[in-house]
């Protein structure tokens, strides 16, 4: 079977990019008319079968939302509450939405989503983390507009309107509080570098700990799913031993959280008696019975509401761009942790010694 002609395609025989291939057809600023017109010839000629929006001639817009399978391993994942949202959303300013699921194998073999190559929605919500390699793809052969939902593309000198939890302050937030009961060694449980999201709240982690004055001594990382298939795993990671065992934990999400405390009672110790732990996100799944976790809610709500506005109005105007926005998410108080002393102060608040009057 004859290959497709794509946008990455036509841009190769210019010596331009696939954005300015895209701005070209699809009649966007920013691009000469002599290139232009050059881009409208060469696509003719080459055969390119430029997207026929049916569902938009019928006067619907269908919003396309593509997810990890790895996300959804749970049917009580964060990203199917996620999605019912979504479609909760759209519907409200008369837009469907049209789920993807991209397994392991499609992700690894870059296969482009069946809702962009068969011309079934007229923008497309990138919902989590993909690996680099098909993000890079998909941005290069999308034609219509993109918004990413809890995680930002940008690559090739391109950057895509986003919508994301305030990880970073989230992050720094939770650790701040296991100071302020005064733990000095603190653990941060999750896989560095597997989803944006992670690292992000290892960052805000690692600003909080360098504020207080923490030593690499006083800090314990452990890794709690595979990098690739990305599910979570407590007898494959968790690697917490009792001769390195912080006083509290700060878990990247209350999944994560769950797990660690069911490990760390089957090692004999009481959560938040003997060792305190904090999560993230706010969602559990149903069958977790045991103490409630302190953590700190993402407000998916808003973050569907914009990320629905923002995709909307581009579709409309494709000139349109939002840039990234931060949703702030708050901090939720419940019975994982408990003080252990006096608060650890900042080191600025140390070296700046008694206040004068």
């Amino acid at each position: 079977m004859k290959k497709s002609v794509t946008l990455a395609d036509i841009g190769k025989e210019l010596g331009v990019s696939t954005v300015t291939v895209s701005k070209a057809l699809s009649g966007q600023k920013g691009v000469s008319e002599p290139l232009r017109e050059k881009i409208r010839k060469l696509a003719d000629d080459m055969g390119y079968q430029r997207p026929e929006r049916s569902v938009r001639a019928e006067g619907h817009i269908t919003f396309g939302v593509i997810v990890a399978e790895r996300y959804l391993e749970e049917m009580h994942s964060f990203y199917w509450k996620m999605y019912q949202e979504l479609t909760a959303k759209a519907m409200a300013k008369d837009c469907f939405t049209l789920l993807e699921v991209v397994d392991a194998e499609a992700e690894q073999a870059l296969q482009l989503p069946r809702v962009l190559t068969q011309h079934r929605a007229d923008g497309l919500i990138v919902m989590g983390a993909f690996a680099r390699p098909y993000v890079r793809v998909l941005a290069e052969e999308t034609d219509v507009p993109l918004v990413a939902l809890d995680t930002t593309i940008e690559t090739g000198g391109r950057s895509f309107d986003a919508v994301v939890s305030d990880n970073i302050r989230g992050g720094y937030i939770m650790t701040n509080y296991l100071y302020e009961l005064g733990h000095r060694k603190i653990g941060f449980v999750g896989t560095v570098l597997a989803t944006q999201s992670i690292e992000e709240r290892y960052l805000g982690f690692l600003r909080s700990g360098i504020e207080h004055g923490m030593t690499r001594e006083n800090i314990v990382v452990s890794p709690d799913r595979d990098k690739t298939e990305g599910i979570i795993d407590m007898n494959r990671f968790f690697n917490v031993r009792p001769e390195n065992m912080p006083t509290a934990f700060f878990c990247n999400c209350d999944v994560t959280a769950q797990r660690l405390i069911r490990k760390l009672e089957s090692m004999g110790y009481r959560v938040p008696e003997d060792i305190s732990v904090v999560g993230f996100d706010n969602f559990v799944v149903d069958d977790f019975d045991m103490i409630g976790i302190t953590t700190y809610e993402i407000n998916v709500s808003a973050m569907v509401a914009k990320a629905v506005h923002v995709l909307r109005h581009t579709i409309d105007n494709p000139a349109y761009s939002n840039g990234i926005s931060y949703i702030n998410g708050k901090f939720i108080l419940r019975g994982s942790a408990k003080r252990i002393g006096p608060p650890i102060p900042f080191e600025a608040e140390r070296d700046a010694g008694p206040l004068s009057v």
